[in-house]
Formats: C-alpha cells, sequence, structure tokens
C-alpha cells in the first residue's frame, strides 16, 4: 500500500508516519531520487526481507513562480522539472503501485499535475491531509461563553459551528480567561472540573466542552 500525506501540521503528519510504518522504517529523499531509484524502492527487496517499510520526502518539488501564481502554463505543462530533472515521478508511480511494500510519500507541496491526480486514483493509494488547527478567536469564545450563561443549547449550537477548525484545548484556554475577565468564580469552578474531565474521561473533549456549556446557566 501507498500513502500520500500532506498538509501543515507537521506533528500530526510524522504521528502518522509511525502509526503507518512503525518505530523503524527506510527514509529516502524526493530530491536526491532517480528513475532507477524509484524502481529499486518500489520493487527491490533486502537482504532481511521481502516487504519493506519506507518514507518518502517530497516528490514534488516546491512550485515554480508561475505555479505560485496559479499560471495556465503551469498548470498544463506536463513535464515540469522534477527533483532529479525533468521527470515526471508519479507518472513513473503509475507503474509501481502494485508495490509489495507500505511506503509513505510525504509531500510537502502537492503536485498540480495530471499525473498526481491519475495516481491518486488507483485503490492501492491512499492520501490524506493534516492540516493544522487554527487558535480559536478570543471574541466568539466570549460571545459563547456569554450565551451560555442564559441559553446553554444556543452555546452548544454556536460551538458546532467552529469546532472543526479548532483546537478543543486552546478554546478551553479562551473560557478561562474570559471567565477570570470576568471574575466569575462559580464558572471559574466549573472550568476547574472541566479541566480535570479533560485530562482524565476519555469522553471526546468537545462533548466535555458542549456538556459544560449546558450548565453554565445553573452554576
Amino acid at each position: 500500500m501507498i500513502y500520500v500525506l500532506s498538509g501543515s501540521d507537521r506533528v500530526k503528519i510524522g504521528e502518522a508516519v509511525v502509526k503507518i510504518l512503525g518505530a523503524s522504517y527506510e527514509v529516502f529523499e524526493g530530491s536526491e531520487l532517480n528513475v532507477q531509484d524509484l524502481m529499486n524502492i518500489f520493487r527491490g527487496t533486502t537482504l532481511f526481507s521481502k516487504e519493506r517499510k519506507i518514507l518518502i520526502k517530497d516528490l514534488t518539488p516546491a512550485p515554480s513562480k508561475k505555479e505560485a501564481e496559479g499560471s495556465s502554463e503551469a498548470d498544463s505543462a506536463e513535464n515540469v522539472s522534477a527533483p532529479g530533472g525533468d521527470v515526471d515521478y508519479y507518472a513513473e508511480l503509475l507503474e509501481y503501485v502494485d508495490t509489495p511494500h507500505t511506503v509513505v510519500i510525504w509531500e510537502t507541496n502537492l503536485s498540480r499535475k495530471k499525473s498526481y491526480k491519475d495516481f491518486i486514483k488507483s485503490p492501492k493509494v491512499q492520501t490524506k491531509k493534516y492540516d493544522a488547527m487554527r487558535p480559536a478567536d478570543a471574541g466568539v469564545v466570549f460571545e459563547i461563553l456569554d450565551t451560555a450563561r442564559f441559553d446553554g443549547p444556543a452555546a452548544v449550537r454556536m460551538v458546532e459551528k467552529i469546532k472543526k477548525d479548532n483546537d478543543p484545548y486552546m478554546f478551553f484556554g479562551l473560557l478561562v480567561s474570559q471567565a477570570l475577565k470576568k471574575g466569575d468564580r462559580r464558572v471559574l469552578k466549573g472550568l476547574s472540573d472541566l479541566d480535570m474531565q479533560m485530562k482524565t474521561s476519555t469522553i471526546e473533549p468537545w462533548a466535555l466542552i458542549s456538556s459544560f456549556l449546558l450548565q453554565v446557566s445553573s452554576l
């Protein structure tokens, strides 16, 4: 199986690499590979095992100025220079999707070429993007906490709209900051209990936060 991982959250990608490959694996830099190297990686064996665990970093080079600006000329160029020269690596890899090895390709820059789009259509290829979550907006958190003081369900609905793109622990930290500004001891006590729950419970953090918001009006 071949996995293509991308995104801005390098920590989560690193964790995914270990989850897929384990603690021990071979590492190759895309900028140092040529077509023969690809064949050896995807088809070759070692003296010790027929199955290999392999990480390849950055088969796709950083975009040129034209590509970054969305140039139609860059989009249509099927032979844009790759790390090893004028090589369309993903076109080459279409021949190797049946590799007996477990291969992870970690891309900093995803290819915009048709060959890449064709490559990831293979049932032998899985893609996953890990984008870092942005910090919650303090003003939004204030509004949610203020709403929870008189309408818990409405506050939970507000959370549902933003939780996909926010980290629950950062959100919790802002709840504490807002409660401190208000000097609300009852809410702070509730947040102290919530903190303990988030550290010890197996329940999903956002579910715990929503449960807390439903209780704020009665604290």
